[in-house]
């Protein structure tokens, strides 16, 4: 198992306090630090001294703040390492800790951390280099165990959001709103929007891996590969490069809700579901997170009832319902996990909840209509409610408004697809009218592969 990252914020080399002392950096580090972390099963990464314009390399910048822990050195006070702690303060409430020289005064900015003080003489000695390292050691194993907010930023502003957008959102803007390398951005963007055949796009995306060393890549064009991947429906290269992925871009909460995505796409639903569980109970409830689990467990729910098997198929559409539900309560602004709540009601027949809460996943959509850009999703969900509703105009209004959206990815045709088959099929079983859902599925049908607008229905 990949042990969890420490990166380390330190000088380097012999530097002078603002006493005159002379510390050995090298020294703290290879006597203390580095072994404190590795007794508490944990890989250390000491930060570069190399700097592009006076900015930290952006790898080591992202490790700065991606890696699950830190330990910072404030001895000597030094601008690069207040410079980095304010950073990785800025970005993590906790698992962040600080340690001095016995020789140090810290300035007052930073006297009041629970900082630890380490023996350090004269003579460039560590003179209790045991009980020092055991201090550390604890304090990292402990904080495996309980997340103590460490973080000044998030101890005196309480409740602060550095980014308030809808869960599902990040996948879909993220290429727009995260700057990496262009020439690579571009070469990916070509692949995706060729009109080469699927195994041909694999193969470029390989051979741009090829020739990368993945570990000194930036975290933008990692995840931008994991996403072309999943363009290209190669769930099973998208698991494989998430696997080689280095292991702090590989542990970020969009890189694992992905991998179950991935996972439930290639029918390895029960792993995918252990992922998504492990996402949620680090970092608290989320739309996104319980909305992909949602889609495990109705495909679990449809696959036993493609076999026949009633009782585990009833089984498997609750826990997909409680858990599409568990979605939208923690993010009411997020669409998706309501629609797909109301989908699993509508084929339960249960019109009474469905009348409830139908009208709050209408607005969350039409909320982000007025004030966002709008994309296939949105209408995509209108058009559903719209056949829930029995509403055939409107069901072919939101249909023509949803194709005049590129669709980059095959897969979300057939998910809306799907969804309307289920519908179809559960109102035959309880004898209802299923004309508008049938034509829904069949003006898709015909829209799938092509580059639609709103004149192909016309």
């Amino acid at each position: 198992m990949i042990k969890p990252l420490c990166f380390v914020i330190m000088p380097f080399g012999i530097k002078r306090d603002i006493d005159g002392n002379e510390i050995n950096f090298d020294t703290v580090y290879n006597s203390l630090i580095k072994p404190a972390i590795e007794a508490a099963d944990m890989t250390p990464i000491r930060a570069d001294e190399e700097t592009v314009n006076g900015i930290i390399h952006k790898p080591m910048y992202e490790r700065l703040v991606l890696c699950d822990y830190a330990v910072a050195d404030l001895t000597t006070a030094n601008a690069n390492v207040f410079y980095e702690l304010g950073i990785r303060h800025a970005v993590k409430p906790y698992t962040t800790f600080t340690l001095f020289s016995s020789n140090c005064t810290l300035p007052f900015d930073v006297n009041f951390l629970r900082s630890m003080r380490y023996e350090y003489d004269s003579e460039n000695h560590l003179t209790n280099l045991k009980e020092n390292q055991q201090s550390l050691t604890a304090q990292l194993l402990n904080s495996k165990k309980e997340k103590t907010t460490d973080s000044p930023v998030y101890q005196l502003v309480d409740g602060i959001e550095f980014q308030n957008s809808v869960a599902h959102e990040k996948t879909d803007i993220f290429r727009d709103k995260v700057k990496y390398d262009n020439k690579l951005k571009n070469q990916l963007a070509k692949i995706r929007n060729s009109k080469s055949t699927k195994e041909q796009k694999i193969n470029a995306i390989d051979e741009i891996i090829s020739q990368l060393v993945l570990e000194n890549q930036e975290t933008g064009i990692l995840i931008d590969i994991m996403l072309s991947y999943r363009a290209v429906e190669a769930y099973k290269k998208m698991v494989d490069f998430v696997n080689d992925m280095p292991f702090h871009v590989q542990q970020t909460v969009m890189v694992q809700e992905q991998l179950g995505f991935a996972l439930n796409r290639l029918g390895e639903h029960d792993d995918a579901i252990a992922i998504l569980e492990k996402v949620i109970e680090k970092n608290g409830p989320s739309s996104e997170t319980y909305g992909i689990m949602g889609r495990a467990y109705k495909d679990l729910f449809d696959k036993a009832r493609k076999k026949g098997n009633e009782v585990l198929a009833e089984s498997q559409m609750d826990k997909a319902l409680e858990t599409y539900l568990n979605g939208f309560e923690a993010d009411w602004r997020d669409a998706y996990p309501g629609v797909n709540t109301i989908t699993l009601l509508e084929l339960r027949g249960d019109k009474k909840k469905i009348t409830k809460l139908l009208p709050v996943v209408e607005y969350a959509v039409l909320r982000k209509l007025a004030t966002k850009k709008p994309d296939y999703w949105d209408y995509a969900t209108l058009l559903e409610l719209a056949v829930i509703e029995n509403d055939e105009e409107k069901a072919i209004a939101n249909l023509k408004q949803a194709l005049t959206f590129p669709v980059k990815e095959t897969w979300m045709f057939d998910t809306t697809i799907n969804n309307l088959s289920l519908i179809r099929d559960y109102r035959e079983k309880r004898d209802e009218n299923n004309d508008i859902p049938e034509k829904m599925i069949s003006l898709l049908r015909e829209q799938k592969g092509a580059s639609p607008t709103m004149g192909n229905l016309n």
